[in-house]
């Protein structure tokens, strides 16, 4: 005789399989849910001098972070880029190396600026792309940087040692006011070396300024040529032009005013002659 039949077994394992497969889906539904990076908008900024002088080479630092590439925690999951370009009149000679890269050690990376030797007015054009996936957003960041004519300090330093001294800075003065440095190399016995500073700005006041660099710290083991321990170089910035335009006004109000004088005295003279 045979066995009697099981028909509930078959749901059991139906019933069994459709659970498992609910909770597969729920752990593969939470395992996207916490990959799934926050909606936050893309930032940053861009740092670095906003003055150069002729032929000068600066770093410049570009901050970014948010958008697709960055999860709700703050984990950079995608990838963040930037691309960069200079704008200029004239772009002989500039460059901006390198004028992309991802970001990979961090929100910061940082770019190098070239400039030629002509005075102008340049614009750093950097745009940051935050991608993760199919999504991607992007953040366009301008910087303006004005390149000019310098002034040039040229000094001669000695060294007055039978051995060979390390290389060391010197802080540059004007006015009293450290606006910046001159790196002096390792210097052998006896040797001379002639150093030269660029200061570069958009203007000084009229009237005379002064570079001031010490030897001070060297007790004496390099001075500057003549065996001084300071250099100091004064220049002379001349005043704008006189505006001669009231001067003109006035003086045209007064030629015109003396003939005006002059034709009415004759014109009376006509109207009344004189009696024989």
């Amino acid at each position: 005789m045979d066995p009697p039949m099981r028909p509930f077994a078959p749901l059991s394992v139906i019933g069994l399989l459709l659970v498992a497969s609910v909770v597969a889906l729920g752990s593969t539904g939470l395992a996207t849910a916490h990959l799934t990076p926050a909606a936050t908008p893309v930032q940053g900024n861009i740092t670095g001098p906003t003055v150069l002088a002729y032929k000068a080479d600066k770093s410049y630092f570009i901050n970014a972070s948010g958008g697709p590439a960055f999860a709700a925690n703050g984990t950079q999951v995608g990838n963040l880029t930037y691309y960069a370009s200079v704008v200029g009149t004239n772009l002989t000679g500039v460059s901006i190396i390198p004028s992309t890269a991802p970001f990979v050690s961090g929100p910061m990376d940082s770019t190098v600026l070239t400039v030629n030797n002509v005075t102008q007015l340049l614009t750093i054009d950097v745009e940051i792309t935050s991608v993760y996936r199919t999504a991607n957003e992007s953040l366009n960041l301008t910087y303006s940087v004005n390149v000019v004519q310098p002034y040039v300090l040229s000094l001669t330093v000695v060294s007055n040692s039978s051995t060979t001294i390390l290389g060391f800075t010197l802080a540059v003065e004007l006015d009293g006011t450290r606006v910046g440095s001159v790196s002096i190399p390792t210097l052998t016995a006896k040797q001379s070396y002639t150093a030269t500073f660029q200061y570069a700005t958009l203007g000084l006041s009229a009237g005379q300024h002064t570079f001031t660099v010490s030897l001070a710290n060297e007790h004496g083991l390099v001075t500057f040529a003549g065996g001084a321990t300071s250099f100091s170089e004064t220049f002379y910035v001349p005043g704008p032009p006189p505006d001669y335009t009231l001067w003109y006004v006035a003086g045209a109000v007064a030629f015109f005013g003396a003939i005006f004088i002059f034709l009415t005295r004759v014109a009376a003279r006509r109207r009344n002659p004189s009696r024989k």
